[in-house]
Order: structure tokens, then sequence, then C-alpha cells
């Protein structure tokens, strides 16, 4: 719960509302999950809280740890579902890459969570609870207690974050306030296919980074690969990055563009994309592909990524190639899949290229 829900569930108690801001710190800055060792509070409140509420953490079914030190868990998300994060390192910070869905209703091409299909929401605390097992199990970067493991959170795992807004805009809350985990803005980084009403909302609402799915440069070839781009084609989805990064001084979008072999890794590819982006507040970011079972996408030679990557360089747009990290236990971007038992399948096509059907739904 959010410091404000909090504090109104402690005024229903008739208690001080300061007791929220106690109780956060012992949960999220200090790990302690149990009342009873929470002693600043008083022992008529904790039996209060024993009796009214509940701290329930994720239950961890695997931990994965990859020879480049990335780790990937799986967690229990009920009914024989299951949910992945990830942990990659680096010397001047700790990514942890988080789930906001059990599944994914878009269905993009590449991508190992939407082939499983779609199964819920996940709730805010389900979405934390990633955050603390993570800060929990992983060593502090320092002497200091408060120097979590932890120091940017991305929703790029399973799942589409904008789809399930209402859930994780409390989480974002939880990960930026300084009583929780005081992750600035600025690392906390949201990933959306291209709900664009959302990408407003967000905007107005929560002052984190925004990156796009993109992948591609044009509509035709977009609508193949990101079918919510059927909906929100390129031109409205730019005109709502553009909106966002307006509401915030010097904010630049992150446009993810995955390179798949013989299908937009063009330079003529390169050539639109530099059309669409130039002299606008936009990085880009390529990603070879990472291949997952039941796929015939290939991830392009090393140097034709390198080519298109100059290519967007010489026209002034930054754009950078996203190192592989932990493919070895399946924990690269695109290839978290996870448990779905698949109760809603948004199946906007097959997924091989041009053998995609709109409008069949499995229920």
């Amino acid at each position: 719960m959010p410091q404000g829900a909090l504090e109104s569930l402690f005024a229903d108690f008739d208690e001080k509302p300061f007791h929220a801001r106690q109780l956060m710190r012992w949960v999220y800055q200090r790990g302690i999950t149990d009342f009873d060792d929470m002693t600043d509070l008083s022992k008529s409140l904790r039996q209060k809280l024993r009796e009214s509420t509940c701290i329930q953490l994720p239950e961890v079914l695997s931990r994965q740890n990859s020879k480049d030190g990335t780790v990937k868990w799986l967690f229990e998300s009920g009914f024989g579902q299951a949910v992945e994060a990830v942990f990659i390192p680096e010397p001047d910070r700790g990514t942890l890459c988080i789930s906001s869905q059990v599944g994914c209703a878009l269905d993009c091409a590449f991508c190992a969570t939407g082939a499983q299909g779609f199964n819920r929401n996940l709730s805010a605390a389900e979405i934390v609870g990633q955050v603390w097992h993570a800060n929990q199990a992983l060593p502090r970067r320092s002497n200091d207690a408060a120097d979590f493991a932890v120091t940017n959170v991305v929703f790029m795992g399973m799942g589409e974050p904008l789809a399930n807004y209402r859930n994780v805009v409390p989480a974002i809350e939880l990960l930026i306030s300084d009583l929780a985990y005081g992750i600035s803005h600025r690392r906390v980084t949201v990933s959306t296919s291209g709900l664009v009403p959302n990408i407003d909302r967000l905007g107005d609402e929560c002052n984190v980074s925004l990156a796009v799915s993109l992948h591609a440069p044009n509509n035709a070839l977009r609508n193949e690969l990101v079918p919510i781009n059927k909906l929100h084609p390129i031109e409205t989805l730019l005109d709502a990055c553009w909106r966002y990064a307006g509401k915030r001084a010097n904010r630049f979008i992150t446009f993810e563009y995955v390179m798949l072999r013989d299908i937009n890794d063009s330079l003529e590819h390169a050539d639109q994309l530099n059309r669409l982006l130039t002299g606008k507040p936009a990085k880009v970011n390529l990603i070879p592909f990472n291949p997952f079972e039941g796929n015939d996408f290939a991830r392009p030679e090393a140097d034709t990524i390198a080519r298109f990557q100059n290519r967007l360089r010489e026209n002034g747009l930054v754009a950078t190639t996203r190192r592989t990290r932990g493919d070895d236990i399946d924990a690269a971007c695109g290839q978290l899949a996870g448990k779905v038992s698949d109760r809603v399948r948004v199946r906007l096509g097959a997924k091989k290229l041009g053998e995609r059907k709109l409008g069949v739904a499995t229920l």
C-alpha cells in the first residue's frame, strides 16, 4: 500500500498517520515482515496489524545464475502460474527487470511472453514483491545497509505495464518513495508497446522514464511485428511520445528496436527510422534478437547491426546496442516466459510473417 493508503488504514485503527512511515521503513528498508519485530510500534498496534493485515511475499520457485552474473527468479503467482524477474549487475548500477502481468495479450511476434498468451494482471504487491525479494537476496553494494543491490528498475519483464496501469502506478510510488526504496524517477523505466491513452496518463501522473517498443520504422511492418500498431499506428504513438517528453525538462524517449535478420535490419529501415526520430527527443536502443523455442526469427550478424547503428548515428541520433545478458539461462530480452495457463489469448495472427490473421480470439 502506498503511504497515503497506509495512513488511511491507521486512521481506521484510530492511530496516528505517522505510523505509516514507521511501517514502511521496517518493511522496505529493513526487510522486516514480522510485526512482532517492529519494536517502535506499540504492542496493541502490532496486534491490530496482525489481526487485520498481512505482509505476503512472493514464493520463489527457482533461482538461476548466469555465468555473466545475471540472476533470474521464477515467482509463484497462483494456480500453477509463475512470472520471472531478472537482475543485471553492472559496476555502477544494478538493474532489476520486473514483470507486471502473468503472460501478455499483445502477441508481439518475437517475444516468448506473448507466445504463451495472457492470464491476469499482477497486483501492486506482487510487483513490488519482486523488488523486495531481490534486495533481500542480493548483497548490498556497500556496507551501508540502505545501499541496496537494485538501483534501477525497468518494467520490461513479462506483460505490458500500461495495460495494468492501476497496479503499476502504485508500485512505482513505492519504488520512488524515500520511505521505501528511494529510487530516482529517472532510474525507473516503464516500457510499453504503445498504449497511447495510458502514455498520456503516465505523463500527467508519474514522472518516470519511458521506453517504447518500436521495432519497425513503418506501419506495414510494425503491424506484423507489434499488432497493437493496428490500433495505435506509429504517427499516433510518436505524437504521444513527444507529448510525454514535453511534460518533463530534458526528457528523452528510448525507442527499443529488436534486430531481426532480413526483417527490419536493412539500411533502408535505418533511413526510415532516421526520418521518424531525427531532431526529436529520442534515443534508440538496438536489441539483437534472442532466440526462444518455437520461433523462426534469427539474429543479424554483428556487422549488420553495426552498420545499422552507424547509419543512425550519421544522422545525429543517439543509438546504442544492448549487450546480451543472461541468454544462457533464458533471461535475455524477449526470452522471459514463466509459466502461463492461457485463459485469454488475443491472437492477432500466426507467428510467421505473411501468415498472420486479424481478429481471431480464443477464450
